[in-house]
């Protein structure tokens, strides 16, 4: 497919003055989104990794934003994170700051500039304007950070934290397997999001 405009750079066509600015409160306005999704977290007894409506956010900011935006977007989310504020999920047992980038969920945070980058790419080559690409294109997003989820919570997370089993198969036992009927059914909810506004705003212009 041919590159194209997303959502964004659509919004802003013919506005030279204050380009800057919407992009700006666009990033910073998924990023305090990310944030948000990350307090509606549910903890699992069998699991370090909480259920989070956060891998949606990242995903559909990617489709709205675009690569470079939707990946700055997800970087400037993990910055407020590592600086002290209170954007990761709450947890009793993990810390705020950097080093929940060091515990079980950090391959998870990581992967979110990458996964926005992939789905911004896609949404570029216009697979956020119709419903099954855009669930192709999220698809692609969360497997992403299941990848490095994964990878993460068995090879990394396990020789730092105790408790944290060893292993690829644990590590998707803990933490791919338990979430991915549910991540599924929101992106395939999430997944018209795109298309609809699409659709308003050629409404709108005929």
């Amino acid at each position: 497919m041919s590159s194209s405009a997303t959502l964004v750079e659509t919004v802003l066509v013919g506005r030279e003055s204050g380009r800057r600015a919407v992009k700006v409160a666009a990033v910073s306005f998924i990023a305090a989104l990310t944030a948000a999704a990350a307090q509606i977290s549910i903890p699992l007894p069998f699991t370090a990794v909480p259920f989070t409506f956060q891998p949606m956010v990242v995903l559909l900011g990617g489709l709205a934003l675009g690569p470079k935006l939707g990946a700055a977007s997800q970087l400037l989310y993990l910055v407020a994170g590592c600086a002290g504020l209170p954007v990761f999920a709450a947890s009793a047992a993990l810390p705020q700051g950097i080093l929940r980038l060091l515990g079980p969920t950090g391959g998870y945070l990581m992967a979110y500039p990458f996964a926005a980058y992939v789905v911004g790419y896609l949404a570029e080559r216009g697979f956020d304007r119709r419903y099954l690409t855009s669930v192709l294109a999220m698809l692609a997003g969360l497997v992403i950070v299941y990848a490095c989820g994964a990878v993460w919570l068995g090879y990394f997370a396990a020789r730092i934290v105790p408790g944290v089993p060893a292993g690829l198969e644990a590590a998707l036992t803990a933490g791919v397997y338990p979430f991915v009927i549910a991540d599924v059914m929101k992106l395939l909810v999430a997944a018209g999001v795109l298309p609809g506004t699409w659709a308003i705003l050629g409404r709108q212009r005929t």
